[in-house]
C-alpha cells in the first residue's frame, strides 16, 4: 500500500532505483539500523502526530525524542501521536514503514535539526522491510518539506 505509493512518487526524482528492499524487518530503529548496518541515529524516523489542524508528520533522527516544550513553543499545542490505527488510515501505510513520501497533499511534513548532522540518513519506504539513503537535502525535495523544525531533545 504504501510502498507502491512511494516509489510511484520517486520515479519523479529518478530515486526509485536506490530504494532498498530486506528480507528481515526494518520496523524499529534497532532494526533498521542492524539490517542496513549503519548507526541507529542515521535511522530518520517519521513520527506521526495529531494537530488542531488535522495530521501532520515529523522525521527525526533515530534516537532523538520530542521536546514536548519545544513542541509546544513551535505549534502551540500539546504533542499528541496518532494510534496505530489513525496512521495507517489516514497516511495509509503501517507503523514500522512510516515515510515522509507519497503522503495526502494536506499532511504537511517537518524535518528536524537532529537529522542535519548526518550527510545521509535512511528514511522508510512505505513498508517495514523498506528504506532508503538520502541527504538532507533530498529528504527536503522529495518529501515536499513545510520547513525544519528544532523539536527534539
Amino acid at each position: 500500500m504504501g510502498l507502491e505509493r512511494t516509489i510511484e512518487h520517486l520515479k519523479k526524482f529518478d530515486a526509485h532505483e536506490r530504494i532498498i528492499l530486506l528480507d528481515e524487518s526494518l520496523a524499529t530503529v534497532a532494526l533498521a539500523a542492524e539490517g542496513l548496518g549503519v548507526e541507529p541515529d542515521r535511522i530518520a524516523k517519521s513520527l506521526s502526530f495529531r494537530s488542531n489542524e488535522g495530521p501532520m508528520m515529523i522525521v527525526v533522527s533515530g534516537e532523538a525524542r520530542i521536546d514536548n516544550r519545544k513542541f509546544k513553543d513551535h505549534f502551540q499545542q500539546k504533542a499528541r501521536m496518532l494510534r496505530a490505527e489513525e496512521t495507517t488510515e489516514l497516511l495509509g501505510m503501517q507503523v514500522g514503514g512510516v515515510c515522509p513520501f507519497a503522503l495526502p497533499e494536506d499532511i504537511p511534513v517537518y524535518l528536524d535539526i537532529s537529522l542535519k548532522k548526518y550527510e545521509t540518513v535512511f528514511p522508510s519506504c512505505g513498508a517495514i522491510n523498506s528504506a532508503i539513503e538520502l541527504t538532507p537535502e533530498e529528504l527536503e525535495l522529495f518529501s515536499r518539506f513545510t520547513e525544519w523544525v528544532d523539536v527534539t531533545k
